[in-house]
């Protein structure tokens, strides 16, 4: 089983900065994966490339 290791803080903001939505979907999309995250206990949401994963 492979692990998968955190999204640095720099991929966080690039992510944030270069998907193409509104600022309240991309706030929406970062609330959601990292409630997913944190619910799952997970360093991944499995939505690679939105906000927040």
């Amino acid at each position: 089983m492979s692990e998968r290791r955190r999204p640095s803080f720099g991929a966080v903001v690039t992510n944030w900065r270069t998907y193409d939505a509104p600022f309240a979907t991309k706030l929406r999309l970062l609330l959601r994966n990292n409630w997913t995250k944190a619910r799952t206990r997970s360093s991944c949401c499995g939505n690679n490339g939105e906000p927040g994963c």
